[in-house]
């Protein structure tokens, strides 16, 4: 398990993540979703080492990672941007991560290498966007982490690669029983993979739940009635993006949807339909509320 706690980072006067606290189980597949600049990539660097919170714990299997590093070797990070040597290949990369991964295992560097099609003795630097993907994937799971950190590690990958990574990932999950965690700002690619997603919006974590208790504890009314009805009739409701079409009114209600349906089931309505919301209207309802200033682009 990795225990997050109340981590904040700045860098000069910007604050990147402020105050998270979440847990991933093992056996666990976390979705990290949220726009660009939201501060995945920043907290993801953070559980892999690269940069030190200024306040906060990370815990890893109850162990501070800062205070005992050799427990990082237990872990694999595939960033976003992708480094490697300019002469080095795969076979070269494989030894170096050897020598600090001790359950690097090259049996299986060498199955997933063939599995994917890549030629372990060109330089990677040659390989396309999507074969260095590849590499750095292939790389990752040879050294047998307990967890895996992936920051939009599905970029440039072609739908066929794409749909192999996440069945060997997943695979890995169910056997080895690691947690990993899935960075990106694409809910269709977490949506069928995913069993918890946190939603961060403002630096901080907005939504965190199983994906099974998001998909059903937020939902949309549409009511039709026999006339039109005034806004005030659903007093007592919490709701969002609420609209009037004559006599048809829709709505969303993230909270006591029982006490909802009461009280529209009390104004009468001649039809009451209920509709769970995707991952995608729950994420652009989130960000609905994000302050943009659109006033002085064009001036």
């Amino acid at each position: 398990m990795i225990k997050i706690s109340n981590i904040t980072k700045t860098f000069d006067d910007f604050t990147a993540v402020d105050d998270i606290s979440i847990e991933i189980g093992d056996s666990s597949v976390y979705g990290l979703v949220g726009y660009n600049g939201a501060g995945k990539t920043t907290l993801l660097k953070m559980i892999a080492g690269v940069y030190t919170p200024d306040s906060g714990t990370i815990e890893f299997d109850g162990i501070d990672l800062f205070k005992h590093p050799e427990k990082k070797q237990e872990l694999f990070y595939v960033p976003d941007d992708l480094h490697f040597g300019l002469a080095s290949s795969m076979k070269s990369m494989a030894r170096y991560y050897q020598g600090y991964y001790p359950n690097f295992c090259m049996d299986t560097f060498n199955n997933l290498a063939r599995l994917f099609g890549l030629d372990v003795n060109k330089k990677i630097m040659g390989f396309s966007k999507g074969m260095q993907r590849q590499a750095e994937m292939v790389l990752g799971l040879s050294t047998l982490p307990k967890a895996i950190l992936l920051d939009e590690s599905f970029d440039g990958l072609d739908p066929a690669k794409r749909n192999l990574t996440k069945k060997l990932l997943l695979d890995y999950m169910a056997e080895k029983g690691c947690s990993i965690i899935i960075s990106s700002h694409n809910l269709h690619e977490l949506a069928d993979m995913c069993d918890h997603i946190a939603l961060m919006n403002g630096k901080k974590i907005a939504i965190d739940c199983a994906v099974d208790d998001m998909n059903g504890s937020r939902c949309k009314f549409r009511v039709v009635y026999s006339q039109n009805v005034d806004k005030n009739l659903f007093k007592g409701i919490n709701f969002k993006n609420y609209k009037a079409d004559g006599k048809i009114v829709s709505f969303t209600v993230s909270e006591n949807l029982e006490e909802a349906e009461r009280i529209i089931a009390q104004s009468n309505p001649l039809l009451v339909e209920r509709f769970p919301l995707s991952l995608e209207e729950i994420f652009l309802e989130e960000m609905e509320d994000t302050d943009y200033d659109f006033s002085k682009l064009f001036s």
